[in-house]
């Protein structure tokens, strides 16, 4: 018979600087997300082992006096939970990595913006290097009144260029945006978005804080909707 506790994943790589043998360090921007991605599948995968033992991170895997549990795989948990730490400090690593690095990207972009700027383009200088350093992806189609969104400040019209390690190069139709709100229920997001002059001038960058919660008496977490641009 089948063990219906063995992992339904093979085991990653052991938690270390390196990847496929290069080290974090030298990994480009794209093989850092790819490796985030990686790290958020095997992370799925080893959270429906336990799962499957009826278990978390937190459930006791002694009797009251003291001695291992019978009805469970107690060695196979205590494997699983110990890879899923490793990963999850593997997984802030990374992620302190791709922000850095999305940073020196965009900095990139908008120095060579200004490289290229001709001189009859000075009075435009600024609004072109904000547009290569922070494009928009997303569009504010809707704000619920009294929903987080509305408390931080997010207008219809708005047009997002950056939450949290979210943006115009990553964003994947939204579904990174989706993982961002999961993944910070409780914590404040940093959301930059250009929004229109009142008097028909430039779009202005604004810039705010944004708790995705439960229960704030609407749907979702967030209170609004985004189109993708």
């Amino acid at each position: 018979m089948d063990d219906i506790h063995a992992p339904t994943v093979a085991s990653g790589p052991a938690s270390s600087g390196y990847s496929n043998g290069v080290p974090k360090q030298q990994l480009t921007l794209i093989e850092l997300i790819a490796e985030k991605d990686r790290v958020e599948a095997e992370l799925k995968a080893l959270g429906q082992v336990l799962d499957s033992h009826g278990v978390n991170m937190n459930t006791t895997l002694t009797t009251f006096d003291g001695f291992p549990r019978s009805d469970i795989d107690v060695p196979q948990i205590r494997t699983t939970r110990a890879r899923i730490i490793r990963l999850k400090n593997d997984y802030k690593d990374l992620m302190a990595r791709i922000e850095k690095g999305l940073h020196e990207h965009h900095a990139r972009l908008a120095e060579r913006a200004q490289n290229t700027a001709v001189p009859s383009q000075a009075s435009l200088a600024s609004g072109s290097a904000a547009t290569a350093l922070e494009a928009p992806f997303a569009k504010v189609n809707s704000v619920v009144s009294g929903s987080p969104a509305d408390f931080a400040g997010l207008k219809v019209g708005d047009s997002i260029t950056k939450f949290g390690w979210v943006d115009w190069t990553n964003h994947e139709k939204l579904s990174r945006v989706a993982e961002a709100v999961s993944q910070n229920e409780g914590l404040p997001i940093t959301v930059k978005a250009l929004r229109l002059s009142a008097l028909g001038g430039p779009s202005e960058s604004i810039q705010m804080q944004l708790t995705p919660r439960q229960n704030w008496g609407g749907r979702g977490m967030l209170g609004c909707h985004l189109l993708p641009l």
